[in-house]
């Protein structure tokens, strides 16, 4: 299926979960922060909240600095 991550087309598997749509997208899963189409997604819930097709999602990383 394809979404929209951070402005961009990608290509994930149909029905992936978000911890699984990272995974996919090679991002790490500590230390981000998961938007689903303008909903904050926590990430005690990753496992359980699938990512629909064409989904909008926003992936932001946590950055260390002053």
């Amino acid at each position: 299926m394809f979404i929209q991550v951070n402005g961009s087309e990608r290509d994930v598997p149909d029905g992936a979960t978000v911890t699984e749509m990272l995974a996919a997208l090679g991002v790490p899963a500590r230390g981000v922060a998961v938007a689903v189409d303008g909903t904050v997604i926590a990430r005690t819930n990753h496992d359980q909240t699938v990512v629909p097709d064409g989904a909008d999602v926003e992936v932001l990383t946590a950055v260390q600095g002053g």
